[in-house]
Order: C-alpha cells, then sequence, then structure tokens
C-alpha cells in the first residue's frame, strides 16, 4: 500500500491509488515508529500491573498490552529499552533517544543481555514492559566497562517496547543478510505496514514500518551505491511518509514533521514529504515554515488541489487569526471613555472650588475696601 495523498494520483505512478486517506492522499510506505512512554524518561516508570516472575531473576510487569503472539527461539526482535541501575537509578541507556531500535535473535543473545532477552521472549508486537533483572542476568559480579555507571553486581531495570520480530529468516541477524535479503525483508514489513493501515491500525502499521526502517539503518545506506541505493529508498522513503501520515492522524505532529525531514534530506523536491510537513506545522501554528513548504510542494505539483486546498485554509486561518488580533488591540488601545461615575464627581467638584474661591475673593476684596476708607 503506497501513501495516502489522492491529490497526488497523477503525480506519484508507483502508489496504489485505491486508498484514500481523510485528505485526499495516497498512503505510502512506512518507517520508524517512536511509541515514547508517557513518562519523560528520565527515570523508571511507575507501573501499577501485577509483577509476574518470568524466572528466578527476572520479573515483569505490563505497561501496555501487545497483540498476537511471542517470538520463539531464533526469532530476530527489535526492540526499544531504557535502562537504570536499580539502586541508584541511574540510566545508562536509551535506544528511544538515539531513534534507532535494537535487534535481538533470541537465543544468540549477548551474556549481559540475558534478563533482557527473557523478558523479551514473554512479550507480544506492540507490548511494553518493565523488567526486573538481577545482576547474575546482567552485566555481572564485574560491572560494566562500556558503561562505568554500571558497578558491579549491579541489579538492573529496564522499560522495554517490542516492536515486532521476524521468524522468517530464523537467527539470520541483518549484518548477516545479503542486500537483497535485507532489502527484501524491509519490503515484506512495509507491505504489511499498508495492510494495517488500511484497517486504521495506525499503532500496529507504525510497528512494521519501523521494523522496516531498521533493516535498512543508517549504517547499511552508508555503504550502498548506484541501484542498490535506489532499490532501498524505494522502501524506506515511502514508509517515512507513510510513517508520517499515520502520526498526522494521531495529532504527533511534531513527530511527523520529523518524519518528512528526513525524507527531505534525501530528497528535497518530494512533494509529499513537503505537504505533511507544512501539514503538520500548520497545525502546530508554525504558519511562516508551513507556507514555506505548501508553496515548494505547489510549486513542483501547481495543479494538486491537496496542496492548493491545504494553503487556502492556511490563508482563511491567518485571516481569522488577524481579525481577532485587530479586535483585540483595538480594545487595549482605543480611546477609554471616562465612567458616568466620574463625570459627575469631577463636575460636583469644579463647582464648589469656584464657589469656595469666588467667597474667599469677596471678603479678601471687602477688608481691602474697608481700610482704605
Amino acid at each position: 500500500m503506497e501513501e495516502r495523498d489522492g491529490g497526488y494520483g497523477n503525480t506519484f505512478k508507483d502508489e496504489i491509488s485505491d486508498e484514500k486517506g481523510d485528505d485526499g492522499i495516497t498512503i505510502e510506505n512506512a518507517s520508524v515508529v517512536r511509541n515514547d512512554p508517557v513518562q519523560d524518561g528520565t527515570s523508571p516508570p511507575k507501573v501499577d500491573s501485577p509483577t509476574e516472575s518470568l524466572h528466578e531473576k527476572v520479573q515483569k510487569q505490563i505497561i501496555k498490552e501487545g497483540y498476537g503472539k511471542e517470538p520463539s527461539k531464533l526469532s530476530t526482535c527489535f526492540l526499544h529499552y531504557r535502562a537504570w541501575v536499580k539502586s541508584t537509578l541511574h540510566k545508562f541507556e536509551d535506544t528511544w533517544q538515539e531513534q534507532h531500535p535494537t535487534e535481538l535473535v533470541l537465543g544468540k543473545e549477548k551474556k549481559q543481555m540475558a534478563g533482557l532477552a527473557i523478558g523479551v521472549a514473554s512479550m507480544k508486537s506492540g507490548e511494553k514492559a518493565l523488567l526486573h533483572v538481577g545482576w547474575e542476568y546482567g552485566y555481572g559480579e564485574e560491572g560494566s566497562f562500556s558503561f562505568p555507571n554500571v558497578p558491579p553486581m549491579a541489579d538492573l531495570l529496564y522499560e522495554v517496547e517490542l516492536i515486532g520480530f521476524d521468524e522468517v529468516k530464523e537467527g539470520k541477524a541483518r549484518s548477516d543478510m545479503t542486500v537483497e535479503e535485507r532489502i527484501e525483508a524491509a519490503d515484506r514489513r512495509k507491505k504489511e505496514g499498508n495492510a494495517l493501515f488500511s484497517e486504521e491500525k495506525l499503532q500496529e502499521a507504525m510497528q512494521q514500518y519501523e521494523m522496516a526502517i531498521a533493516y535498512m539503518g543508517d549504517d547499511f545506506m552508508f555503504q550502498l551505491f548506484g541501484k542498490y541505493r535506489d532499490m532501498a529508498l524505494a522502501v524506506k522513503n515511502p514508509c517515512h511518509l507513510n510513517m508520517a501520515q499515520c502520526l498526522i492522524k494521531l495529532k504527533r505532529y511534531d513527530e511527523a514533521i520529523a518524519q518528512c525531514t528526513i525524507v527531505l534530506s534525501e530528497d528535497e523536491n518530494n512533494v509529499k514529504a513537503l505537504f505533511r510537513r507544512g501539514k503538520a506545522r500548520a497545525a502546530l501554528g508554525q504558519t511562516d515554515s508551513a507556507r514555506d513548504d505548501l508553496q515548494k510542494a505547489r510549486k513542483f505539483a501547481p495543479d494538486d488541489k491537496a496542496v492548493v486546498r491545504e494553503l487556502k485554509l492556511l490563508a482563511e486561518h491567518e485571516k481569522e487569526v488577524y481579525q481577532k488580533q485587530k479586535e483585540l488591540y483595538k480594545g487595549l488601545f482605543g480611546p477609554r471613555p471616562e465612567p458616568p461615575e466620574a463625570k459627575t464627581s469631577s463636575k460636583n467638584f469644579l463647582v464648589i472650588f469656584f464657589a469656595w474661591f469666588f467667597s474667599l475673593f469677596s471678603r479678601i476684596f471687602k477688608r481691602s475696601g474697608h481700610k482704605s476708607d
């Protein structure tokens, strides 16, 4: 399923045109999903759910339920996690912050990831959980050389989200795949995301898109040239654009802008990326930036109805804001009539003052006249 921009039907020949979104645009194929936890991530989340014992040294509390089945041994799992030392609550790793999901092949994990792997093996796609891991299944009695703040015999806390897993290439990590295999795996995830998008399952669709992008990581793209790079971008960029469409529907505008910006870093004149970023910026009130994006999109697609409509909506919004500001400033800086009470009291004061002054002047005049006689 390609992007949902009905107005762009003539511009993008490689997209499926029978799937229409709310804005008439065709939906593309997807990318990196970030379902950041509600908490800010500086400290472990507060979880009220029951604690499930997965192992003598590994316990789990579910933060968000997942769907489907659990991964089997040798499944390639894609996940985000944050890690803390339990005793000090020092955070030493955060893949959300790095914006790159981690790949974990169950049964082939590193020794220090054993506890994390036990937890992941019990999770379903989309599930988010807090794991309590004993030091024996973490960095052991020596601690971590890579993370100096992880001392010897340190129990750990993991906040984990299982984005999804792949069992098609059992036990085969991305680094062991050929270029064609990685592109094929990414394309398969993209198509699964598109199918979920057509069912309005936006979160699930974004998870598939993120898995697709995981196969198209920066380290991989850096090595590609010529036709292979073109093949990879033909999968990767539509994922980002479809991701932006999902995020706009979910009103997560900042993230939608980030997805579009990734595409524009590769293709600065991509009309869909410009359109979606402009739409997201307009929703955030960033009218100048939104106008720049939309006008540039219209330059390359002058007859596109979706772009023209969005520019018209932006102009109407700006006019409405201007009228409201005009009324506000008129009230702030216009002439202020004096309250009736103030006017009345002012007149009374003048009458009394002049009466007193006239009386005083009369007395002085009489005294002066008397002395002169």
